[in-house]
């Protein structure tokens, strides 16, 4: 597929400026940089760190360097307009985002609480964003400049792009384009849309007209003539639903709509599982043979070319089966070497969303990690502690994407499942310039990682495959033969970079996806050799299979596997070392029983969960959709799909936060009456093969401690299990699972 570089762009006129120290957050540093205004200024929710961990450095650096003068208005107060003209009027738009997360994740815990804390502020102060940022940042500079365009973008507008559920409200929202009533939205990792879309605003076409670029949603009024509408339900049909429209009469056509609805037989009684050979014995031969002319354009039609017309907002939002229809759609459409646009209508106007964005080739991620990046936070925050900011000021970011495809996690859904590959000279540049430069390093890189640790340079064997491959893990149920899981260019790179000159340790702390590492076990002695500081995290999620189904994982033989290797080539390096696995409370699909097990497996393994992750609602998740709809769209859904266990309820939730600590005394009331309605009260007693004592013991007893576990463990992704009691309210956020 052939593609424009991103630096392949002439420069914009103002490169003559040079390059900023840190982009300006003011008129003086404008002023001082000989900037009478800027071309592009970019409102984050995040405070400004010019690292290439945070968004916002990223997209004004990669701007900068072709050509572009970019301000940034980090954490503006939001009640008012005037923080959004700090600047001035920007030349060509506003680029609004909520930051590196989603605004409301961001302010709230899984059970719906307000935290006090927020890692990407200074001091660690909650509530210096708004709730759904994306939202009232764009309707702050619309007031401000209403005739400067915005283009919306960050996680939580990739996440949002169509019609969505929202669990803080507990229903179905509109797309955030929308709502937002931005101009275009760009989704995933958005550099070379972004290129592109500013080139063309800059040279002076109109933001409304940019219709055509790969990663963009916007607002359209109805699909152009020259396109191939496909209804959806062709796709991948819900079962029973009502009339289909033809999906090859364009929708201006109204009255060929009409038309084509007589035409169409009644497909109430259909059963979908044979959906092909009885559709046709209800049709006429004439009517038969047109069907099979218009089956035949669908096939000769460039995909490019084509749009799947998804049900609209109102529908979703009604129906759970059209919700879980539409959501397997679109993560079938994800794969931007096969995917088509996708369009939803929301009450007249239409939501069109374009095919994922072409990744990015090794030397264009060079390019936009090699930017002269300062690696600070902007000197406005002084002496404050940004957490965020001090978890990642030694670590390097070595890859993007990850195709595991785990339905509680939305990194697929927004970096894609193709892994773009940084070379290893670049990265050896960066860890070099992390030594020389980022005050306070002690010769410790904390990790060399991305979404997952072990995904560099894995990819598909076959291009051709690949491109034209629809599966949504790589992994799962089990590792594709396709998949390369060749390790040696990811352990020469380790073993180059704790070689480097002033470089004492490198660590592995983003999380480890076991199945992979099992098939090399060269790299699990590398890694447990020379890359793991005591303590590895890794992430079974659980043990029982049909939990695990749902979220994609292997089975729990694989981490038995790894932890063999593991504990095996930790002895043989003279080391004492230890997994951390992590949990998840409360999954769809989970019953009581299935956390019983959980509860039991980490007894057995004397294992006690310090702190616990309960399932959290994400927008755009598999899981979410599951959570949302009691359906599984892993699986074509109809309205006869069996229903699986959403665990909504508060006392639910709690209970199977409870299994995973079974060893605190706080949960074993709760425990004995669940094991008692569950008919195992066999599990309650005061021997070793018990789960919780039949009374509380008194504190300090052989008794209590029997039930307290030898060993602790941390279900969240913070780091190394507590050394004493954590201070009251120091809470970390969660990294991506693997």
């Amino acid at each position: 597929m052939s593609v424009r570089k991103i630096f392949d762009y002439p420069k914009y006129w103002a490169e003559c400026f040079g390059t900023a120290p840190f982009l300006p957050m003011s008129r003086e540093e404008m002023d001082l940089l000989g900037w009478d205004r800027c071309d592009i200024i970019l409102v984050t929710g995040d405070a400004y760190v010019d690292h290439p961990s945070f968004g916002m450095a990223v997209i004004g650096r990669t701007l900068e360097a072709q050509g572009f003068r970019v301000g940034i208005i980090a954490q503006p107060d939001w009640h008012s307009k005037e923080d959004f003209m700090k600047l001035g009027k920007p030349e060509l738009y506003f680029g609004v985002t909520a930051g590196n997360m989603d605004s409301m994740i961001n302010r709230y815990t899984a059970e719906r609480k307000i935290r006090s804390d927020d890692a990407y502020t200074p001091g660690d102060i909650g509530g210096k964003r708004p709730d759904r940022a994306s939202l009232v940042y764009t309707q702050r500079c619309k007031e401000a400049w209403k005739d400067v365009p915005v283009v919306l973008g960050g996680i939580e507008a990739s996440l949002r792009r169509i019609a969505h559920y929202d669990y803080w409200q507990d229903k179905v929202r509109r797309s955030i384009l929308v709502d937002a009533k931005a101009d275009i939205l760009l989704f995933g990792n958005a550099e070379r849309a972004l290129i592109e879309v500013t080139h063309r605003i800059a040279q002076g076409e109109a933001i409304s007209s940019i219709t055509d670029v790969r990663g963009t949603a916007f607002i359209r009024k109805d699909t152009p003539a020259d396109w191939l509408e496909i209804d959806s339900t062709r796709v991948d049909r819900p079962g029973r639903i009502d009339k289909i429209i033809n999906p090859y009469v364009n929708t201006q056509d109204t009255e060929a709509c009409a038309v084509e609805q007589q035409k169409q037989p009644p497909l109430d009684n259909l059963n979908y599982d044979n959906q092909t050979e009885q559709a046709l014995e209800l049709l006429t031969a004439e009517q038969a043979a047109e069907r099979r002319k218009l089956e035949k354009l669908v096939t000769s039609t460039h995909r490019s070319k084509s749009v799947i017309r998804l049900p609209s907002f109102e529908r979703v939002s009604k129906d759970p089966v059209l919700y879980a229809h539409a959501n397997r759609v679109l993560h079938l459409e994800t794969n931007p070497g096969n995917a088509r646009a996708l369009v939803q209508k929301h009450g007249e106007q239409d939501l069109w969303i374009n095919p994922p964005p072409i990744p990015l080739s090794t030397e264009e991620m060079d390019a936009v990690f090699d930017q002269p990046y300062a690696r600070a936070p902007h000197p406005v925050y002084g002496d404050a502690k940004i957490p965020a900011w001090d978890m990642i000021r030694f670590s390097v970011n070595i890859m993007r994407g990850c195709f595991g495809g785990c339905t509680f996690c939305s990194i697929t859904e927004h970096e894609g499942r193709i892994i773009q590959n940084r070379s290893k000279d670049s990265i050896l540049r960066e860890i070099e310039a992390m030594r020389d430069k980022v005050k306070g390093f002690t010769g410790i890189v904390s990790d060399l990682g991305g979404p997952t640790a072990n995904m560099y340079r894995l990819a598909c064997k076959d291009p051709k495959v690949e491109a034209s491959c629809r599966r949504p893990s790589c992994v799962f149920p089990g590792i594709c033969s396709n998949l390369n899981t060749d390790h040696s260019a990811l352990i020469e790179l380790y073993k180059e970079a704790r070689t480097l000159p002033g470089v004492k340790k490198v660590l592995i702390a983003s999380g480890l996806r076991y199945d992979l590492a099992v098939e090399s076990p060269e790299y699990i002695k590398e890694l447990v050799t020379h890359h793991v500081g005591g303590y590895l995290k890794i992430a079974p999620e659980h043990t029982e299979a049909g939990p695990l189904s749902k979220m994609m994982k292997p089975g729990i033989d694989s981490y038995d596997r790894f932890e063999q290797l593991f504990n095996k080539f930790s002895k043989e390096a003279g080391k004492k070392q230890y997994l951390i696995p992590y949990f998840i409370a409360a999954h769809p699909g989970t019953n009581d029983e299935d956390m019983m097990n959980l509860a039991l497996w980490l007894k057995g393994k004397g294992l006690r969960a310090d702190q616990v992750q309960a399932f959290y609602p994400s927008p755009m998740a598999t899981a979410t959709t599951m959570y949302h709809t009691e359906r599984n769209p892993l699986s074509k859904v109809d309205y006869k799909s069996d229903k699986l266990e959403p665990i909504k309820g508060e006392r639910q939730r709690r209970l199977h936060k409870a299994f995973l600590r079974y060893h605190d005394p706080k949960n074993w009331p709760m425990l004995r009456e669940a094991l008692t309605t569950m008919g195992r009260t066999d599990l309650i007693g005061y021997s070793k093969k018990h789960l919780v004592p039949p009374t509380d013991p008194i504190k300090g007893t052989e008794k209590a401690k029997q039930f307290q576990g030898k060993a602790r463990i941390l279900t969240q992704h913070t780091g190394l299990p507590p050394r004493g009691k954590p201070k009251a309210g120091n809470r970390t956020k969660s990294k991506k699972r693997a």
